[in-house]
């Protein structure tokens, strides 16, 4: 059941991952065009310019829990590199008791308003008509990395748990050396 559970998070994460992942060609893409639309036929367009903001934010905050996945998060690891599976699960565990839902639980609840009072009003951009009017989207993504990174902390938690009842399933592993990161 445990085992099941970490799967199901896990598929979730890989699969919110992957596909927001192409937003980073898209964002390549549309910088170029801003750059050439800019400099070689002086025109700009802000709602494109902010577009690449929002890819960036769904990038960084829907892709959140792939990267928990994978392991790619900042880490001091002066020590957990060292350990056995063991003492990586113990701290796993620990770690996600202690602050990484704590954490989430924190940033959601704080948010929540934030992301509702922008909803209430489906508030738009700073910039008028010019820009993209779904800023409230943008701000709902916050909500989205609480609750990607939440369950991801669970799913990590579980596989910890399994570790320590030796009836781990294998921790997932990137198909190319780096990716995930």
């Amino acid at each position: 059941m445990l085992a099941c559970f970490v799967r199901v998070i896990d598929t979730i994460n890989e699969n919110i991952g992957r596909a927001v992942s192409w937003l980073t060609l898209f964002m390549v893409l549309v910088q170029f065009a801003v750059v050439v639309a800019r400099y070689v036929f002086g025109v700009g367009f802000i709602w494109l310019q902010e577009s690449i903001i929002y890819m960036h934010a769904f990038v960084f905050l829907a892709a959140a829990g792939y990267t928990l996945l994978y392991n790619g998060h900042v880490r001091v690891d002066i020590f957990y590199g060292r350990m056995n599976e063991r003492g990586k699960a113990i701290v796993d565990l620990v770690g996600g008791v202690v602050f990484l839902l704590p954490m989430c639980a924190a940033i959601f609840w704080t948010s929540f308003g934030y992301v509702g009072r922008a909803w209430a009003v489906l508030e738009g951009s700073p910039e008028g008509d010019s820009g993209i009017p779904a800023v409230f989207l943008l701000k709902a993504m916050i909500l989205v990395f609480c609750l990607v990174v939440a369950l991801q902390g669970l799913a990590l938690m579980a596989r910890a748990i399994l570790t320590l009842t030796a009836k781990a399933p294998p921790a997932p592993e990137p198909d190319m050396p780096g990716e995930g990161v």
